[in-house]
């Protein structure tokens, strides 16, 4: 028995056996013990995810391992390499499985009100429990953000696991889009610092797609980017889009499509090459209920995966369904207040 069966219990046998060729298929290909055991957890979970058998959703089990480790070998060939970094220096043990890369590396303002520590708020269960140890993919310290004149993010403190699902709320203009952007590298930080694993995804809100493209041309190029070959890429993409409910058609422009298939792509293009960290900016957008429904399913497999998720939401019940969350002063008080963490059994909207 294969030590993924071992760690999930028993099942049918020829579900196991194709586990078992799989997992003996991506060995035989040179991938390390521990590609091999994420890979097929990471596999499992959509599977279990979808609710249908290995062999219907991939195919033989040796075909898909070797296309599997070949899209690893090539990502791994070109993945940067994590930059050196002073900040590093203290939280060694914890980064240093993880590869994190610096994205911003600035010295945060001294002796001011954000670097005041976050607040914590936990159950007395929480409070006597071992600190996480899982690797961290994403780390804020002390990041402050301006747009302008106007500053709209203070003295920022978050930590991001693998396994983890972490909500962040706020009122709006607090800041929460502009803090996925700071995490994407596609903003810069006016102050502190940001480290974050260079395996990541990334869905912005609407509006973010090619609209001259079609389905098929964005999965490509977004594969391309990471190293993807095309027909990988392309079908990766559609099995993706239909665990979210649609059956997408590759030759359709992204302009001609709804808003809330136009969101569905957008989750997709960011879970490509089913990186280590997701950053998912109001992910729900112009979904029905139905569609809600299978972007948690799918959240979920990516968390049981070993995926950290940072997602952002001004659903209530959302926050049911995530780890932690992290409150964002509104913007007149972002002088003076620090982001709130939680627990999930014990959130609530603290006052001010």
């Amino acid at each position: 028995m294969s030590r993924s069966e071992e760690a999930r219990g028993p099942i049918p046998d020829a579900t196991a056996d194709w586990y078992r060729g799989f997992e003996a298929e991506l060995t035989t290909r040179g991938l390390p013990a521990s590609e091999v055991v994420r890979t097929v957890a990471s596999t499992r979970a959509e599977v279990e995810a979808a609710g249908v058998q290995p062999k219907d959703l991939y195919g033989p089990a040796v075909l898909y391992a070797r296309e599997v480790a070949s899209a690893l070998r090539d990502y791994q060939a070109t993945a940067p390499a994590p930059a050196p970094s002073d900040s590093l220096a203290d939280v060694a043990a914890d980064l240093g499985t993880t590869g994190l890369t610096a994205v911003s590396n600035w010295k945060a303002p001294t002796s001011t009100a954000e670097q005041a520590p976050l607040s914590h708020t936990t159950s007395s269960a929480a409070s006597t429990a071992p600190p996480p140890t899982d690797p961290v993919v994403l780390r804020l310290t002390d990041v402050s953000a301006r747009r302008g004149r106007r500053t709209v993010l203070s003295g920022i403190n978050l930590t991001v696991r693998q396994g983890e699902v972490v909500a962040v709320v706020g009122a709006n203009g607090a800041g929460k889009s502009t803090l996925l952007q700071l995490c994407a590298g596609l903003l810069r930080a006016s102050g502190g610092h940001i480290e974050r694993t260079p395996r990541f995804g990334y869905a912005p809100q609407l509006d973010s797609l090619a609209p001259l493209l079609t389905v098929d041309e964005h999965l490509r190029i977004f594969g391309a980017a990471r190293s993807m070959r095309r027909r990988r890429s392309v079908s990766t993409g559609h099995r993706l889009l239909n665990r979210l409910g649609w059956t997408a058609k590759g030759g359709q422009t992204a302009g001609t499509l709804s808003g809330g298939t136009q969101q569905k792509l957008n989750v997709a293009l960011a879970q490509l090459d089913a990186p280590d960290l997701l950053l998912l900016d109001e992910p729900y957008q112009g979904l029905d209920a139905l569609a809600y429904e299978d972007l948690w399913a799918l959240i979920s497999a990516w968390r049981a995966s070993g995926a950290g998720v940072l997602l952002v939401t001004h659903l209530l019940r959302d926050v049911d369904l995530v780890d932690r969350v992290v409150e964002l002063p509104a913007p007149q008080d972002s002088a003076r207040r620090m982001p709130r963490w939680t627990s999930r059994s014990t959130w609530r909207k603290e006052p001010a």
